[in-house]
């Protein structure tokens, strides 16, 4: 029971600070002092198709109908794993320390990048991460920086896939929490009215707030199988709205990870074919509904053994975990419709 109940404590819950930062992010130009990771070398990369990682893994039920297919390329930024208030090595983290790297690659690469790799290969630039805490920072500036060099590595990434992986395969953009602050920049600086756009099969941006607004072409999705669009979401407990958000000032775009449709705002857990919970090998039904509500996914508490003592109304760190195999089969039906075209 209370090995459940720590999946949905063992990472922080950020607030909707990402519109902010990405106002702010085009104001000052700062330089990484010591240069940008070398991603010609794989230990840069969390997750990668031409190495065994984390996102290649499946829940038991579903390694028997598991066909790898390499057709699509899926570019996964991770939310935040250096969490540590007391900013042991500064604003941004280190690229070289296992402790960060396990965190990322056993939690967010194995429980939200495996959704995605049956329909592609799955690439997860480690970045220099910026700490938990610039979403609250206490110097502005310098909170600013960290987000800026994060990105920094996030593009020089992109930019070095796309000149020696992509080969002008489809790209479907996923990202979570902090990865989704600094996905809406990278869609806007390669995707958004620009000739990439064509390749663009989907985003899912959860976990932060997006708005129609962020993007001028790039619309969000309406139905199940429509491409070249994006999706997001942030989950909490049904009847329960955070203060932060409340006081946002533009209703955030939430697609509903069950139904994927615009004219079925809410979905009974009873439809969740399967959420992985801390077991990862195990997925179970019925976990979590789906239903729209005022910028934000609301769910019932959700069912699992000892979920009745569940504390936490903010249900950020579950946010891929609840939907994993509703999001798996909508990626495909994504791309089957975008290859058709």
């Amino acid at each position: 029971m209370k090995k459940n109940i720590l999946i949905f404590l063992s990472c922080s819950v950020l607030l909707s600070c990402s519109k902010r930062y990405i106002q702010f992010a085009n104001q000052y130009k700062f330089h990484s002092v010591d240069g940008l990771p070398d991603y010609s070398n794989l230990d840069y990369w969390a997750a990668h198709p031409y190495k065994k990682d984390p996102s290649d893994s499946l829940p038991k039920s579903l390694s028997k109908k598991y066909h790898p297919d390499s057709t699509a390329d899926i570019f996964f930024l991770y939310p935040t794993s250096y969490t540590d208030a007391a900013m042991p090595y500064g604003y941004n983290a280190p690229l070289d320390n296992a402790e960060i790297n396990a965190k990322t690659d056993y939690g967010s690469i194995l429980y939200q990048a495996s959704i995605f790799n049956n329909a592609g290969r799955i690439f997860s630039p480690r970045y220099r991460q910026a700490n938990y805490w610039c979403y609250f920072p206490k110097d502005t500036l310098a909170a600013i920086a960290a987000f800026k060099l994060a990105y920094e590595d996030i593009k020089a990434a992109f930019e070095y896939y796309l000149e020696h992986y992509n080969n002008g395969r489809p790209i479907i953009i996923a990202s979570h929490s902090q990865g989704t602050t600094h996905g809406i920049l990278l869609l806007k600086d390669f995707f958004d009215n620009k000739p990439l756009q064509k390749q663009l099969v989907v985003a899912y941006l959860a976990g932060m707030p997006v708005h129609e607004t962020d993007f001028t072409n790039i619309k969000p999705c309406t139905a199940p199988g429509e491409t070249g669009c994006f999706c997001s979401w942030r989950t909490l407990k049904a009847g329960f709205i955070p203060e932060y958000i409340q006081h946002e000032k533009e209703k955030a775009v939430v697609t509903n990870p069950l139904s994927w449709d615009v004219s079925s705002p809410s979905v009974s857990r009873k439809n969740n074919k399967g959420s992985v919970l801390r077991k990862f090998s195990k997925l179970k039904k019925k976990v979590a509904g789906a239903t729209v509500h005022e910028g934000v996914l609301w769910t019932k508490r959700p069912h699992f053994f000892g979920s009745i003592f569940l504390p936490i109304k903010n249900y950020h760190v579950a946010d891929y975990n609840f939907y994993y195999l509703s999001i798996r089969e909508n990626v495909r039906l994504r791309l089957d419709n975008f290859l058709k075209k």
